[in-house]
């Protein structure tokens, strides 16, 4: 599968950005004159948990809440919001890096979550947020500063942040400073007593704080009549209070001046913005025009844009001016406009010289371009009309933005994109194609490619400097990169020969620095011996792949090929390794390591194993802890089979509903039709749930859909759902019928050794001869199945079919006292005890194992409900709080509920009392 290495969230702000997203985390100056009633406001109001400063531009949010976090006692992060926070992974990039400024140390072990090509479930993150800041005293609260909240746009991220509120921890308040309502729960915040609201009305200036403001800044003593008149003029707007202040300075008659404008509030601004330009020399309008286009602003940018060499000195004059710019950092090594200013300056420079803007925006984008800004840069380009040039850039750029989970700015950027400007650059299609494939989208792979062939063919191989790096580009290679997606098409459409074909192109285009490509095709072509059934060679292949991607320290990359690995290993019926290869992920890292997404596909790959040999308790444990941390992939297909597997298992505990509520969510996951049933077994896992329910007619369609017949000979990548169509025919009772398909599969699965295979086939056949009255041979292939089983401990294969096959179970061991069949040598005697056990029917959850065992152990008062017995799984398992507040994904505060309520119910003093205590009432296996 194609994807991209990871990288550490936390690398981005220290290095490719490091200068200019400091930025957006630093404290803006307070105003000239503190504003106490509003301070005091602001500091009663935070302790509710939400507080929303809302007002229209230029009535001072950004001043007030800047001169409140320089003298709060307690740590403020602050985040200063654009545009470009948009895209939820960065969002969140951003916050973690604010509250880990304000508290360092707390919010650190988050960033794992944030890492990767993965798209993470914003409310996992916000969870994490939530679970590190509980544990803050009272004394060590944070609060959290939201700047120009109106920016963002988008829902996904609007979410996160409502589900943030609504489990907001009491190491936590939230400043949100806004032009308009945020879409959040305001009104329900607001009857529970929990928001704190300052508007318009509150924050124009009184008519002593004009007078104040005008004193301090003019030098002047104004006489009360006209500060009342400027205060009407006004009504108190800050941004008009702060102009009228610049013009005043100098002028002979202010009264005069005072009585000179009216009107509405553009109207001041405007009339005030003119006097205040009017007032300066040549040379400082004109680089306040030029310096317009700039959404911040330094002196070395400066002087890249207006070809000046004083930049520097004159952004620090202005600032000791007052003239509405805004230092960044301590520094001062970046700036910004008000943004009402700079709206205004833009406006000027368009009416006065529109074409000089273009030429602007072109020395922008140059200059961000050569010092790694790429955001910026892409959006001086386009600003510039320079489509090609910022597709360029977007095709340099892309892979580091999906090492950084950052796919809504892509999406963006290819937005902003005139389409032809897309289609003409060869690896911009083939980044598309990458996100497709990764997602599931095969249908959409083809015709990307077929782009992205045309206009290489067109443009040739145009010099091309990863921002990755060439070693760990899949973009840098494009004739490889193309051969080896449509091998990996080929490959999730069950057709190996196509895919080894396309590989094998690949590797006559790779270049000795092609390392990750390279890989890449190592890995397809191993799984290509997998879908030929070559398991053996797949193995070995798979495990070199695995280990030459953990010795160069990827991670993500080499977990995605060990769960095909452990996939192998469980069809070749070795159950034992496969297990160990999953537990040697979960046992060797970090408890930080065993938070990344892609630890997910170790937990499902366990889970698989362990529902086989029926240790259904721990299955859904790691099961649930897969499909959280899976959630978070852009690969769709684990998420699909671990949800897939969490129905079986719950059928298996008798949670009919619960067995339909997660194969409904299975069917949701977005993955193509085409993704052969090997690589997503969770249509034929369907349809087993639907013969269990008794839906035959359903099952059968979907069969008859899917295209199958009895008299097919399917490959080994479709040997999945024919098994279950033999269960189909079994079903219909056509045993005839359905021997003749398992003798295929049969004899395919043997002339390749693969034993996970043939124990299916072998239970399915011993049904099928019992089913035509064949008891013999029915018992016969029985005991062959259970000669390959037992050594690894095979369970569900055999009880999942039902009463024909215990009936069957005890049949055999009625022949095999008689004599009629004799079992297999190393068939263990406690492995048929084990088997028998599993068949006999769920006892209720409440119940006690024994007479003894109901006298020693009282039975609850009331019963635990469904989330107390998962909680008490994950306490007998040896969680703690947090750990299993992270695995249920909730806040630390729910599980300690859950746990007083287990331990009252339960009568018990401790964790260790109540674990004790549910085993002996059979709460726990």
């Amino acid at each position: 599968m194609a994807e991209l290495p990871t990288t550490n969230p936390a690398e981005e702000v220290a290095t490719e950005r490091d200068v200019l997203v400091a930025t957006k985390f630093h404290v803006p100056p307070g105003g000239f004159v503190p504003r106490p009633r509003l301070l005091a406001r602001l500091a009663q109001g935070i302790g509710r948990g939400l507080t929303v400063v809302c007002t229209p531009a230029g009535f001072g949010k950004t001043t007030l809440l800047a001169e409140w976090a320089r003298r709060s006692r307690r740590p403020v992060a602050w985040l200063s919001l654009d545009a470009g926070d948009n895209d939820p992974a960065r969002f969140w990039r951003y916050v973690i890096a604010a509250l880990e400024r304000a508290r360092p140390g707390v919010c650190a072990p988050i960033a794992a979550l944030l890492s990767g090509p993965q798209s993470p479930p914003l409310e996992a993150v916000a969870t994490a947020v939530i679970n590190q800041l509980t544990a803050l005293p009272v004394e060590g609260e944070v609060t959290l500063i939201l700047d120009d909240y109106h920016l963002i746009e988008a829902p996904p991220v609007h979410g996160s942040v409502r589900f943030l509120l609504n489990r907001l921890p009491v190491g936590l308040r939230l400043v949100i400073a806004s032009r308009a309502d945020p879409p959040l729960p305001l009104a329900r915040l607001r009857a529970n007593g929990q928001l704190a609201e300052l508007r318009a009305a509150d924050l124009r200036f009184t008519l002593e704080e004009t007078a104040a403001f005008l004193r301090e800044a003019t030098g002047l003593e104004l006489p009360v009549a006209s500060v009342a008149a400027l205060q009407e003029r006004t009504e108190g707007w800050a941004v008009g209070v702060h102009l009228a202040a610049l013009s005043l300075q100098g002028h002979a008659d202010p009264a005069g001046f005072v009585g000179a404008f009216s009107g509405s509030h553009r109207y001041v601004l405007d009339y005030l913005t003119e006097e205040v330009l009017a007032r300066q020399p040549e040379q400082v309008i004109r680089f306040l025009l030029e310096t317009s286009v700039l959404d911040r602003l330094s002196g070395p940018l400066c002087d890249a844009v207006t070809g000046r060499t004083d930049s520097q000195a004159l952004l620090e004059g202005l600032e000791r001016a007052n003239l509405f710019l805004i230092p960044l950092d301590e520094v001062r090594g970046w700036w910004r406009y008000h943004h009402l200013f700079a709206d205004l300056l833009r406006a000027r420079l368009a009416h006065e010289e529109p074409e000089r803007a273009p030429e602007l925006h072109r020395a922008a984008a140059a200059w961000h371009e050569e010092h790694g800004f790429a955001d910026e840069a892409v959006r001086h380009a386009l600003a510039a009309g320079e489509a090609a040039w910022a597709a360029r850039l977007v095709e340099r750029y892309v892979e580091a933005l999906l090492r950084r989970s950052e796919g809504a700015t892509l999406n963006r950027w290819l937005a902003a994109l005139p389409a032809e400007a897309v289609h003409a650059r060869a690896r911009l299609c083939v980044a598309q194609a990458v996100r497709a494939i990764v997602g599931g989208r095969l249908e959409a792979v083809e015709p990307l490619l077929a782009d992205a062939e045309r206009a290489f063919a067109t443009s040739g191989d145009e010099p091309h400097e990863p921002s990755v790096g060439r070693a760990r580009s899949v973009l840098a290679n494009v004739p490889a990169g193309i051969a080896f997606l449509r091998a990996d098409l080929a490959r999730h459409r069950g057709d190996p020969a196509r895919a080894v074909a396309f590989d094998q192109q690949a590797l006559t285009h790779l270049d000795e620095d092609d390392w990750l490509l390279r890989s890449q095709v190592a890995w397809n072509l191993g799984a290509a011996d997998w879908l030929r059934g070559r398991l053996t060679r797949a193995e070995h292949a798979l495990a070199e792949v695995v280990a030459d991607r953990r010795a160069a320290g990827e991670g993500y990359l080499a977990m995605r090929v060990a769960y095909d690995l452990g996939q192998v290993r469980r069809a070749q019926g070795r159950l034992g390794a496969a297990l160990a290869g999953y537990q040697q992920w979960l046992e060797g890292g970090a408890e930080v390591d065993r938070q990344l997404a892609h630890v997910g596909m170790a937990y499902v790959g366990l889970a698989e194993v362990l529902y086989e040999r029926d240790e259904l308790e721990a299955a859904y444990d790691n099961a649930t802890r897969g499909v959280a941390l899976c959630r978070r992939l852009a690969f769709t297909q684990p998420l699909a089979t671990g949800l897939g597997l969490l129905a079986r298992i719950r059928r298996a505990q008798g949670d009919a509903a619960g067995a339909l509520e997660a194969i409904g969510q299975a069917e949701q996951v977005p993955l193509s039709p085409q993704v052969v049933a090997l690589l997503n077994p969770v249509p034929a896992w369907r349809a087993r749930l639907l013969l269990a329910r008794g839906e035959v007619a359903e099952a059968a369609r979907w069969a008859e859909d899917r295209g199958m017949g009895a008299d097919d000979q399917p490959s080994y990548p479709r040997e999945g759902e024919y098994l279950v169509l033999a269960r189909v025919l079994l079903a219909q009772r056509q045993p005839d019928r359905a021997l003749g398909l398992l003798g295929w599969l049969r004899t395919q699965a043997a002339a390749q050794q693969r034993a996970g295979s043939l124990i299916e086939a072998d239970a399915l056949e011993a049904l099928a001869r019992a089913a035509r009255g064949d008891q013999t041979g029915g018992l016969t292939a029985l005991a062959e199945a259970l000669g390959l089983a037992a050594p690894e401990g095979y369970v569900r294969v055999f009880v999942d079919e039902g009463l024909p096959m215990a009936r069957l179970l005890g049949g055999l061991a009625a022949a095999q006292r008689s004599g009629q069949v004799a079992l297999p040598a190393a068939l263990p005697a406690h492995y048929l005890d084990r088997l028998g056990r599993a068949f006999q029917p769920g006892r209720p959850r409440l119940a006690p194992r024994t007479t003894s065992d109901r006298a020693a152990v009282a039975e609850p008062v009331e019963p635990l409900s469904d989330r107390e017995l998962q909680v008490l799984r994950l306490l007998a398992a040896g969680r703690s709080n947090q750990q299993i507040a992270d695995e249920l994904v909730v806040v630390l505060d729910t599980v300690k509920k859950h746990v007083g309520h287990i331990l009252d119910k339960l009568g018990a003093a401790n964790r260790t009392q109540a674990v004790a205590r549910a085993r002996a009432l059979g709460l726990l296996r």
